[in-house]
């Protein structure tokens, strides 16, 4: 049995969010480049597959321990909410990084690497703000 202190439910909290921007960093690089498609497009898609799966392992995972009274659908509107404004937070931070990056000069490895490490910075912005919201207001026990 995983315990339920707060502790632990950030750690895996953390555990989720470092998985869910692999599939973020994932779908944005096979995207960006796609046609019909650049950096922020492709990152709003990136996201929403991202905040999907996120809700299935915090809600089967991270909040494993707290009894489900709500209805399925309300619990999935609540965290879509929470986590549209996490995303905003997110975004908001992504796309300042890359409007910063492509001022300057960088090398090519270092514009390959541009959007993951924007992505990891906006996660780490958008994962505070996320937990604090999803404990209160998703999956309050």
């Amino acid at each position: 049995m995983l315990s339920s202190s707060r502790r632990a439910t950030f750690f895996r909290f953390a555990c989720v969010g470092g998985a869910i921007s692999l599939i973020d960093a994932g779908v944005l690089y096979l995207l960006m480049d796609a046609p019909g498609f650049n950096i922020y497009l492709a990152r709003i898609v990136s996201y929403a597959a991202a905040m999907t799966a996120g809700y299935l392992l915090n809600r089967y995972f991270t909040f494993h321990h707290l009894d489900r009274v709500l209805v399925l659908w309300h619990e999935l509107l609540r965290f879509f909410s929470v986590f549209a404004a996490g995303g905003a937070v997110n975004y908001a931070v992504f796309s300042l990084i890359v409007m910063f990056a492509m001022e300057l000069e960088l090398t090519r490895f270092q514009a390959a690497i541009m959007p993951l490490v924007a992505i990891w910075i906006g996660g780490l912005f958008g994962m505070c703000f996320n937990f604090l919201l999803s404990h209160k207001l998703v999956f309050d026990p």
